[in-house]
């Protein structure tokens, strides 16, 4: 009975979903006051019926109803309740239903916290993410209905798949999801402002918090999937350039340059028609993602299986909106005229630049992404990995690095190099000295490591002298006392860049000096692996909640003292058959120590693979105070208030 209210509240939810897509925006255009205020109402009680629907599902999953086909393939009695509970979004459907929902969540968090905005905005805001979310609740309803019955009920499920039935995989489908569907609404801000003709300083206000918090909400959810790949996939790694794996990093790259030139837009009044194209395009790239992850177009660990109706559905809805919202931006060409003016050494430009860069590379990662299928189409195989995106993406994340310090330092309209040149002189120094100083210690290693650092260093250092710069001059009593007063926006950016370059110091120290070894080796037999000691004591077998595992004690030692005791796994969960690793990990500030356990061998020894990662946790580390960074910007007061929304009417430019 609960299953079918869910199914039931779906429908519904659909329906209210197309009134709030329609009226709102014919009172809009009308000026009824009555009609534009229905969205309000309307996006509430869409966003209640799709909670409703999520519970329903829920539900099932947690009572173990194998009555319904979803649970069934997705689920088993005898899994651990988070998992359960994760089971919910572990599959298409569900996933698909937990989309749906974020998209009702957002669209009411504008209405219950958008009191500020002009009711046309307002009105038409609402109305366009009510039609994304009724798209989408179509594609579930007509192609993907997680509420679906089985005649005949078995007795229990076929579990969900091993590789999900981890923690960092239970929170990082919807924290990524959140990211995803936070684009949505700085969309659907830039379409209801080419609607209505008017982009300006305010319109870049209201847009920047739903930006920030997409981008912080991504920046979580695609570390928490970087660290499940390290310590649960047992090769060692972070990052694979999969397509999946890209298809989340393409919208954070253009989120990230959204949210700089909203900045430009907020500050100056310009760049107005190149952020409306960049909250366009950070959304379509979405949409892109949410194809190549369902289409069935791609392989992938952690892409759902999907038949390619779906696909075409999808890319129905990608072609739809992506392709009106760009015919409105030509439309609407003549009406975002910039009205600050800048030199070619300022702020802006350097946001510009910052602009560029950031795009430019994510479009060398969707071109490295989607060239195989190209050439599939073709009848040729083409295989494009790492090599490829480190060769082609890495220059312009090198460049950005280097950039970005002397481009917070600069003033706005026109500057001089110079002086923000002299501010940076003993950060410059500092990195150089970091450099100098890696490069002695290594010996015929490559340069990576000691450039990484150097960039790490030189992003770290630049912000602390921005931050500095910004308190003025004085005693250090009452500059302190100005640092203390500075809007957290300014913390926000300082604490981000400085977790941008901790990640990249991380990302180099690891690549760079990375020790790992592969051999066969007997019980009690000592090896050594870059200065350590490593023994395999014992090898032995346990049952688990739904699997059974074969684990294994080792013992690494450091000049005769004990560093760490390592239970590697390798389980077997008999409902699926399937193997997976988990590597133990002794995590440390400098260095991880990280080994795998793999199969007997006929000659009694085990296969063994250790690793000495030095700095891999600076690379996470870094993705925290990053996302830290974000928190503390959307907590400055003036994005919770769009302080400048009552200038909104006289600021605007009318469109022809």
């Amino acid at each position: 009975m609960i299953t079918e209210l869910g199914h039931f509240a779906l429908i519904l939810a659909l329906g209210v979903a197309l009134i709030q897509m329609i009226v709102p925006l014919i009172g809009a255009h009308k000026g009824w006051r009555g009609w534009m205020e229905m969205a309000v109402p309307a996006a509430s009680i869409q966003f209640a019926l799709i909670a409703a629907a999520f519970a329903a599902l829920t539900y099932a999953f947690v009572t173990s109803d194998f009555s319904l086909k979803l649970v069934y393939f997705n689920s088993h009695s005898d899994k651990p309740m988070l998992y359960k509970v994760s089971g919910v979004w572990g599959n298409h459907e569900g996933s698909m239903l937990l989309w749906v929902l974020i998209v009702a969540l957002f669209g009411a968090m504008a209405a219950w916290f958008g009191g500020n905005l002009p009711l046309r905005l307002k009105a038409r805001v609402l109305a366009v993410q009510s039609a994304i979310g009724a798209a989408f609740l179509a594609f579930v309803i007509f192609t993907s209905n997680p509420f679906l019955r089985l005649a005949q009920p078995p007795f229990d499920g076929r579990d969900l798949n091993p590789l999900l039935q981890d923690v960092g995989l239970a929170f990082h489908p919807p924290f990524l999801y959140l990211g995803y569907v936070g684009l949505s609404m700085t969309f659907s801000f830039a379409v209801a402002a080419l609607i209505e003709g008017r982009i300006d300083a305010a319109w870049g206000r209201w847009v920047r918090p739903w930006t920030l918090a997409a981008w912080v909400f991504l920046t979580i959810g695609i570390g928490l999937g970087s660290w499940w790949a390290y310590y649960e996939l047992g090769w060692g790694g972070f990052w694979f350039w999969d397509p999946v794996e890209n298809a989340s990093f393409m919208p954070w790259l253009f989120a990230a340059a959204l949210l700089h030139s909203a900045i430009v837009v907020e500050k100056r009044e310009s760049l107005k028609s190149w952020t409306i194209l960049l909250a366009i395009l950070a959304f379509g790239f979405s949409l892109i993602g949410t194809f190549l992850v369902r289409s069935g177009v791609i392989t992938s660990v952690h892409a759902f299986a999907s038949d390619p109706e779906r696909g075409v559905f999808i890319l129905g809805i990608l072609a739809v909106f992506t392709g009106g919202a760009l015919t409105l931006f030509a439309a609407r060409a003549s009406a975002m005229e910039a009205r600050g003016v800048f030199g070619l050494i300022s702020r802006e430009s350097a946001l510009v630049f910052n602009n560029i860069l950031l795009a430019v590379g994510s479009l060398v990662v969707f071109t490295g992404t989607i060239w195989p299928l190209i050439g599939e189409i073709f009848g040729r195989k083409v295989s494009v990995g790492a090599p490829y995106f480190e060769a082609a993406f890495i220059p312009f994340m090198v460049v950005l690095a280097l950039v970005l310090p002397v481009g917070a330092m600069l003033p706005w309209k026109r500057a001089k190099v110079n002086r923000a040149a002299k501010q940076l002189i003993p950060a410059f120094a500092l990195a150089i000295s970091v450099l100098a100083l890696v490069w002695a210690m290594q010996t015929g290693r490559s340069a990576l490591g000691p450039i990484g650092m150097f960039l790490g260093t030189w992003l770290v250092a630049g912000s602390l002298t921005d931050l500095a710069g910004r308190t003025g001059r004085g005693a250090i009593s009452n500059r302190l006392s100005r640092l203390t007063r500075l809007p957290r926006a300014d913390w926000g950016k300082f604490t981000a860049h400085v977790g941008l370059g901790i990640t990249i110091m991380g990302i180099a120290g690891l690549e760079a000096w990375q020790h790992e070894d592969i051999r066969v080796t007997q019980l009690n037999a000592p090896f050594e692996v870059a200065g350590y000691t490593v023994t395999l004591e014992n090898v032995f077998r346990e049952q688990g909640p739904n699997y059974t595992t074969t684990m294994a004690d080792m013992r690494v030692e450091r000049g005769g003292e004990t560093v760490a005791l390592l239970h590697p796994e390798k389980r077997v969960y008999p409902v699926q058959a399937m193997p997976t690793t988990e590597a133990a990990i002794a995590n440390g500030f400098w260095r991880d120590i990280y080994v795998v356990i793999g199969d007997p061998q006929d000659d009694g020894g085990w296969a063994v693979r250790t690793f000495i990662k030095p700095f891999a946790n600076w690379i996470w580390t870094g993705c925290i105070i990053m996302s830290l960074g974000g928190l503390i910007s959307l907590s400055d007061r003036r994005f919770r208030v769009a302080a400048g929304a009552a200038k909104a009417p006289k600021q605007g430019v009318p469109a022809e």
